[in-house]
């Protein structure tokens, strides 16, 4: 590979250099400001690999810039009721800081755009801290916005509770 190719692979979680790239790109985004600020912790670090293999609907897209590992996005399928078909949620997605404005971001979206399509998927959801301008900006240039399913009712709003 030439040493600025961008390249975007989806990831084969059987294969170990896949799933160290996946390991070491999860915990540079956890140690981000933007993920939870600090390193994965030594269970989740043990545990992340061997989960994300047995979940289901698991979907691993890698971005490499030459040989280095640069760019992540963890998705799962799931599934819209109202509109009968399959979606892909992008639950983790992260880019070096040093990396951004390379457009590395944007192709990991279409990547993930593109496999969605595959699967015949209405839609590609996604979340974002308010204060991540820049994931936002990036986001509404691959033509992301607020979720407002009754125009009436306002936009739709991500809830978590700890279990």
């Amino acid at each position: 590979m030439s040493e600025n190719k961008i390249t975007i692979l989806h990831a084969d979680l059987s294969l170990p250099d896949h799933q160290e790239a996946t390991l070491y790109l999860l915990n540079a985004y956890a140690m981000d400001p933007m993920g939870d600020g600090k390193p994965l912790s030594d269970a989740a670090r043990a545990a992340v690999i061997p989960g994300l293999r047995e979940h289901p609907t698991t979907l691993v897209f890698l971005a490499y810039r030459g040989e280095a590992p640069v760019g992540l996005a963890i998705c799962f399928r799931g599934f819209s009721t109202f509109a009968a078909r399959p979606l892909v949620n992008i639950s983790d997605y992260f880019v070096f800081p040093e990396q951004r404005g390379l457009g590395i971001g944007r192709q990991l979206l279409g990547a993930i755009e593109q496999h969605a399509h595959k699967l015949g998927c209405c839609r590609v959801t996604l979340e974002v801290q308010e204060n991540n301008h820049h994931a936002r900006r990036v986001y509404g240039a691959a033509g992301f916005s607020q979720a407002v399913h009754v125009p009436e009712a306002g936009g739709a709003l991500y809830l978590s509770k700890e279990l």
